[in-house]
């Protein structure tokens, strides 16, 4: 299916357009924005566009006031409309985060219970007890997020709220031709809900994308053939930039055989997973890294390493941004992209991976490692390419069986010679395709 055969670019729509952090209710059409964007992301080789919440919301967007409505701070639903024809047009897909477990207090249900208490006909779309009281007075207590009130938590179990939620969604697909959805906080979903939802979606779409947003645990206990195709894949997200910062490439070598390698007991192959090496959520590439040269080398992991890539956007140019100072510096408005050598390095990475199938679906095995040097080989039956990278500020020679003599760095279009031992330069990152 397409969606685990593309690279996707993910946009915060609110940082991204420069919205106002809480909604003024100041209609502002913002959202051509990123239809300027689209040559850009044309010669990134982007096959979809992963929008985060862009409906009429409270404040930062994963506080919905209203499923049906573009939030006015991004501009109209017809704004939008156009967007979607745009990306569409340019052969991307689009996605959007879907955030079913919880509202804002803006919502426009939640909004009837405060008025009408008991009396309301939505009292039983949340949790709430009105023998109690919120942090906000209103006079009974509500359920929220992970003990934030202002996100109000749905009662999923009430199969009214299921109902509208799937009526929801089907305006989305109805309106705009979404192609897919992320499942915000995925791992607290029901997984009934899940099940009712990717019935729903493909009734009408066989080829929906549904991926969900999981922290940790058996990712297979959400994707499967009755719930989502994929998962956002945080336990290789740390290993990525961790094995780098600590001079231990065998975290990351661990988690990918894990995940993926060729052994029985290997939990995730052949499962596309979401991978990233940052996103809306956590302090960028760019930053976290103690050596700004691994950059390249994580990229390499990412493209190289088996499921699905995606790129935040910015970080393709190496900006920055630190979870400390808040969201908002992980989101902001860049007023043009950024095209320099990082960028037409990951162009390159794209290029590689988009033309190759055995770095979209082929087999993974672990062949060369060290602290600082990795070699992992990804493989099908009519290509077989590795993956080398060396992470120390001095060249390396490797000696294992390469089972060829020769190959050719994708990269660089440079003829590698495996005799006498394969020597990999300072701080390098190279896609040997090797000869049969």
């Amino acid at each position: 299916m397409w969606y685990e055969d593309c690279i996707y670019y993910q946009i915060y729509p609110l940082g991204f357009c420069g919205a106002p952090m809480q909604n003024d209710g100041q209609l502002a059409h913002k959202m051509e924005k990123v239809t300027d964007w689209i040559p850009h992301l044309q010669k990134l080789g982007i096959g979809a566009v992963l929008f985060n919440p862009l409906f009429e919301s409270d404040a930062h967007g994963y506080d919905t006031r209203d499923y049906k409505k573009v939030d006015v701070r991004l501009g109209t639903n017809e704004d939008f409309k156009a967007v979607c024809d745009a990306l569409h047009s340019a052969g991307m897909k689009v996605v959007l985060d879907g955030v079913f477990h919880h509202v804002g207090r803006g919502f426009w249900a939640f909004e009837d219970v405060r008025q009408n208490r008991e009396n309301s006909p939505y009292r039983d779309w949340f949790q709430i007890d009105f023998g109690g009281d919120s942090n906000y007075g209103d006079g009974f207590w509500y359920e929220g997020w992970e003990g934030h009130f202002e996100l109000v938590k749905l009662n999923l179990s009430n199969p009214a709220v299921t109902d509208y939620l799937l009526s929801c969604v089907s305006f989305w697909m109805d309106e705009f031709s979404i192609d897919g959805i992320r499942l915000d906080v995925a791992y607290l979903l029901p997984h009934d809900f899940m099940r009712r939802l990717h019935s729903h979606v493909r009734q009408n779409r066989p080829d929906f994308f549904l991926l969900g947003e999981m922290l940790h645990g058996d990712y297979k206990g959400i994707v499967n053939d009755e719930m989502l195709q994929s998962a956002t894949n945080y336990e290789c997200y740390k290993g990525l930039f961790s094995s780098l910062n600590s001079h231990n490439l065998f975290e990351i070598a661990y988690s990918l055989s894990r995940q993926f390698g060729p052994e029985d007991w290997t939990l995730y192959k052949g499962l596309p997973l979401f991978n990233f090496v940052d996103n809306h959520d956590v302090t960028r590439a760019a930053t976290i890294l103690s050596e700004k040269k691994h950059l390249p080398l994580l990229y390499g992991m990412l493209f190289g390493m088996p499921g699905i890539p995606s790129l935040y956007y910015g970080s393709e140019w190496g900006a920055e941004g630190d979870k400390s100072e808040g969201d908002a510096a992980l989101r902001p408005a860049f007023e043009k992209p950024l095209e320099n050598d990082l960028f037409a390095l990951i162009v390159k990475m794209c290029q590689v991976y988009n033309s190759s199938d055995a770095l979209r679906h082929g087999a993974y095995r672990q062949v060369y490692l060290t602290n600082q040097q990795f070699l992992f080989e990804r493989k099908t039956g009519a290509q077989r390419i590795l993956v080398a990278l060396n992470a120390e500020n001095a060249s390396h020679t490797a000696h294992f069986d390469a089972g060829a003599g020769m190959a050719t760095d994708l990269l660089s279009g440079q003829t590698v010679d495996f005799g006498g031992g394969f020597d990999m330069g300072p701080y390098s990152i190279q896609f040997l395709e090797m000869e049969h």
